[in-house]
């Protein structure tokens, strides 16, 4: 018996690890906050990762639907799914007391949380699990972070990339060794919280064939587009680790967050803080809960010697904020 199996029914296994996974992907009309979900596929794994159960749906999204070359679902073969409210229960007792697990799993969560709030409910989701940050907490070999990387590490053959159903099955296959790499070396499981939306604006969307709306314009974002005012306050120059954060700061954020990056930001600008878009010589500080990762932000970043925390720390950061110099 492998130390692997010994964990799968010992009481070794870690007692602070989820008692249930919902391996989770969707397929979508584009990646905009205006798009939705057309197929939504669910594989329940339990504490140690193995299959219970998989389900599979099309949704219709009321609108045309995207990149067909990529997803293969037409207009035709939407027209008589169910929309997502009709959905909307099934799934979420799929989800309902899980660690949402997906590969890039901000992308998936917040596509399920807008759909939830167009439909005036919430997702049964407390936590989710990004696959692609578990391998590289893992430091697993790969040559880069795309799920035919990662099932091919483990020998898993993927039959129909971008069907939903077959790439929530290649990941609950990868899932599951990962898990066992995780507890057998005492790795800590890279777990984020999950917010749902609620200011969701529900004015109807009417996007163009071939058309895809940006992030923070046009109509059915959950939160309108805005510029905000200028800060204030002077820049009084870097972060200094251990000490508090200062009125002027010009703060940058990187990558994926437990909150929403726009309520993120918004605490911040409510605390005095200056939010850049960018990274340069005049940052204060970068925010992001992967420092390795090869973003222009964090590179810049690491070559001016700009300091970096994680989320949870610049949380706390947020609630004792010094005072600009009067």
């Amino acid at each position: 018996m492998t130390m692997l199996d010994d964990l799968t029914t010992a009481a070794t296994w870690p007692a602070a690890y989820p008692p249930g996974y919902a391996v989770v992907d969707v397929e979508t009309t584009g990646l905009a906050r205006d798009d939705r979900i057309i197929s939504a596929a669910v594989y329940r794994l339990d504490a140690q990762g193995n299959v219970e159960d998989h389900w599979y749906t099309l949704v219709n999204p009321e609108r045309d639907p995207g990149p067909v070359w990529i997803h293969g679902l037409t207009s035709d073969v939407l027209e008589g799914a169910p929309l997502f409210p009709d959905v909307a229960e099934e799934f979420a007792a799929r989800l309902d007391g899980r660690v949402l697990v997906a590969h890039n799993a901000i992308f998936d969560w917040q596509m399920i949380a807008r759909e939830y709030a167009r439909a005036e409910r919430t997702a049964p989701v407390k936590q989710r699990l990004c696959t692609i940050a578990l391998s590289k907490e893992l430091a697993l070999p790969l040559p880069n972070h795309k799920l035919e990387s990662l099932a091919a590490h483990y020998g898993v053959v993927q039959q129909r990339a971008h069907h939903a159903l077959d790439d929530a099955r290649v990941l609950a296959e990868a899932f599951r060794p990962s898990l066992h790499a995780a507890a057998s070396g005492g790795v800590r499981l890279p777990l984020l919280e999950c917010r749902p939306l609620t200011e969701w604006t529900d004015s109807p969307a009417a996007p163009r064939i071939g058309y895809q709306a940006s992030y923070r314009g046009g109509s059915g974002t959950w939160r309108a587009s805005r510029k905000r005012p200028a800060c204030p306050h002077p820049n009084p120059g870097r972060y200094e680790p251990d000490r508090p954060l200062k009125q002027g700061m010009r703060v940058a954020f990187s990558g994926d967050t437990s909150v929403d990056r726009e309520l993120l930001e918004d605490r911040a600008v409510e605390a005095g803080l200056h939010v850049a878009t960018s990274v340069s010589r005049l940052t204060s500080l970068l925010v992001t809960n992967d420092p390795d990762s090869a973003t222009s932000k964090t590179v810049k970043a690491k070559s001016f010697g700009t300091p970096v925390v994680d989320e949870a720390a610049f949380t706390q950061l947020l609630r004792d904020v010094t005072p600009a110099d009067g």
